[in-house]
């Protein structure tokens, strides 16, 4: 029986998340806690990297995250962004968020559809004389980099931000009593254990979203009982839901 299921991830914004119908429909708590949060470098740091952000003309942008640490940055290093510098992000979503830090413009702010830098490539290959940065966390994979290099594009990538564990409070760990565990990356599985060296599986299901996401679990000798994203099941929800509904009619 599943009557509390934990999710790593922040609340969600509206009322109207998945999650709250599952809560709904089959008389289970959800409830959400980031098992990691994210934390800028310091400009002392990045100047390890020897990357002077004064010779770029163009930025991608894959996150929010990564446009808060960018800007950040740059205003503790006091280096002057152009009026002409470029904006390259991975949805619109994104580039909105631009808006928190310059004057939105539509001719130097550009944006995907898919979610993915190979979206961007038309449009960066329209620009190919600019010379790219890309604002990365430590925890990243040279997919990107990859990319760029097979088409030729000047490019140089840097880390800005990383991704540390949101330690439990002891009251937390008192009271760590979910029926269900929800993961969406490696860092979250990992930060389990940070918090919790001892943590026993026991009757826990776990549930885990992507395939490093998944083998991560394994990997730490826990049962994966729901993976996502799968042809029945795309979504973290509805692999979750149709595990609950499983369960509790049991």
């Amino acid at each position: 029986m599943i009557k509390k299921i934990l999710v790593s991830q922040p609340k969600p914004s509206t009322e109207k998340s998945p999650y709250y119908d599952i809560a709904e429909r089959y008389g289970c708590e959800v409830v959400f806690r980031p098992f990691i949060k994210i934390e800028g470098i310091t400009p002392r740091e990045f100047r390890k990297q020897k990357i002077n952000l004064s010779d770029f003309t163009a930025v991608i942008f894959t996150s929010r995250y990564a446009i808060d640490n960018f800007f950040q940055l740059c205003q503790e290093m006091r280096v002057q962004i152009p009026e002409t510098m470029k904006y390259f992000c991975i949805t619109e979503a994104i580039s909105h968020y631009i808006q928190h830090y310059v004057q939105y413009r539509k001719r130097k702010v550009f944006w995907g559809s898919t979610g993915k830098v190979d979206d961007l490539i038309p449009q960066m290959l329209r620009h190919k004389n600019e010379r790219y940065f890309v604002p990365q966390s430590d925890v990243h994979t040279d997919e990107v980099k990859r990319l760029l290099d097979s088409k030729g594009l000047t490019h140089t990538e840097g880390v800005m931000y990383r991704t540390v564990s949101n330690d439990f409070t002891e009251e937390e760990k008192a009271n760590f009593d979910y029926d269900m565990l929800v993961f969406f990356s490696p860092s979250g599985v990992r930060a389990l254990f940070k918090n919790m060296p001892a943590f026993v599986q026991g009757k826990i299901a776990i549930a885990a979203f992507g395939a490093t996401t998944c083998q991560e679990v394994r990997s730490s000798c826990l049962r994966l009982d729901v993976e996502a994203p799968t042809p029945a099941c795309p979504s973290m929800t509805m692999a979750i839901g149709r595990y609950v509904a499983q369960q509790n009619e049991e």
